[in-house]
């Protein structure tokens, strides 16, 4: 019969673990927020280019300059926000890329330049590519003490907030001027960051469950999760190094898709300009569907078999997508290729985070940014030298590469001696 001490330390045992719990759903709750604001946030801007273009009498080459301000200040800050991360905190450093993040998007209508442009860009840059490092840092620290893997499910949220950005941005686009479109995603990306910014800095950084490493890998095939123990401290960078090429195989498709498919359609099948749009509305849709999908997948399959499915899945789609002869194999095509693509991008993060933290998290984001940089460019000059439907088959290429790493990575998480 136990003790009336024992009772008490059991009840008092009992009500710590559901206030922990409480705690932890909060938190998940508070980081799915600043992923679906940087998804919405960055596809209402991205809405608006015509209409600045116009406002700055901007030409092709001059906006493309312009553009490139957000990818320099997002690649410049990643490193950085990985130092700051570990410093003051991951959950302070996201509430306030949060703040940067929202207050610039109202700029870019204010100016009336190329070059002006291109600098308040720098700036909505810098928001843009700290808050990805740090409500990555935030969400890798949350998986370790949840012993799940969920970050396929953060990252569902970064797409929903991309469909649900650009479609208001397209519903409101004839109603609306860009300053005041601008401003009311600014208002509200603010009110957001206020409302899951308080609830994050209140919440303290997770403890891990079950020791001090980073979580383990739930379902069989564990080739990638790392066990009792840590890889080599030699091997630490390389391992980094690899989940970034992954992030940057992932990243290559996305952004040629975002730029390319639609054109792919329209100009190599005839697609009308409403069915051609589709191309992209599928693949998204189906990337935001497969992470939804992808906890569950990595829970029964592991993180390595899910990489490796995940790519040979997308690069069958790709090949079927940019090869095929007609609109609606096309079409199919791009949405295969979203359902591989889905989760390759939020592994190979939440790996890399938990083998160095904040600072893997940073090097492996920067990596696959440079991805999303590449690829655009890069099939704009295949398709110059060969042709659009050629030079999107780089995709599957690249997507087959990360299938191929992640084989050839499987057993190198694992500790030394082991």
């Amino acid at each position: 019969m136990p003790t009336p001490n024992k009772t008490r330390t059991a009840i008092l045992g009992a009500r710590r673990s559901v206030t922990a719990d409480r705690d932890l759903a909060r938190l998940r709750a508070a980081i799915t927020a600043f992923f679906f604001l940087d998804g919405f946030v960055f596809a209402g801007w991205v809405a608006r280019i015509p209409a600045i273009k116009d406002q700055t009498s901007a030409s092709e080459g001059a906006l493309g300059l312009a553009l490139l301000g957000v990818s320099a200040g997002g690649t410049a800050t990643m490193m950085a926000t990985g130092r700051l991360c570990r410093r003051f905190g991951s959950h302070p450093t996201t509430v306030a890329a949060g703040v940067l993040l929202a207050g610039s998007v109202a700029l870019p209508p204010l100016t009336h330049s190329a070059l002006a442009l291109g600098l308040v860009l720098l700036v909505f840059g810098t928001g843009f590519g700290a808050l990805n490092v740090a409500m990555n840092s935030a969400a890798v620290d949350l998986i370790a003490a949840l012993r799940r893997p969920v970050m396929p499910g953060f990252h569902a949220a970064f797409s929903l907030g991309g469909m649900a950005g650009a479609g208001l941005g397209g519903l409101i686009a004839d109603h609306l001027s860009p300053t005041r479109h601008l401003s009311l995603l600014a208002v509200f990306g603010l009110l957001l960051t206020a409302v899951a910014g308080r609830t994050l800095i209140s919440l303290p950084v997770p403890a891990p469950r079950g020791g001090t490493g980073p979580a383990a890998e739930s379902g069989p095939a564990t080739g990638l999760a790392s066990p009792p123990g840590a890889p080599r401290p030699g091997r630490v960078r390389w391992l980094v190094a690899v989940f970034g090429l992954i992030a940057l195989c992932t990243a290559y498709g996305e952004g040629a898709m975002a730029d390319w498919a639609a054109l792919h359609l329209h100009q190599d099948l005839d697609a009308s300009a409403g069915l051609a749009a589709a191309g992209y509305a599928v693949f998204a849709l189906m990337m935001a569907v497969g992470r939804l999908s992808g906890t569950a997948l990595l829970e029964r399959l592991g993180q390595t078999r899910t990489l490796i499915a995940g790519g040979a899945t997308a690069a069958a789609g790709m090949l079927l997508g940019s090869l095929a002869p007609t609109i609606w194999l096309t079409l199919l095509g791009f949405a295969v290729t979203g359902l591989g693509l889905a989760n390759l991008f939020p592994v190979a993060i939440a790996r890399a985070g938990a083998l160095t933290g904040a600072g893997g998290v940073a090097a492996a984001s920067t990596l696959g940014y440079g991805g999303m940089l590449l690829g655009p460019p890069t099939i704009g000059f295949l398709a110059d030298w060969y042709s659009l439907p050629v030079a999107l088959t780089t995709v599957a290429a690249l997507a087959a590469m990360a299938a191929v790493v992640a084989y050839g990575a499987r057993n190198a998480a694992r500790p030394a001696g082991s």
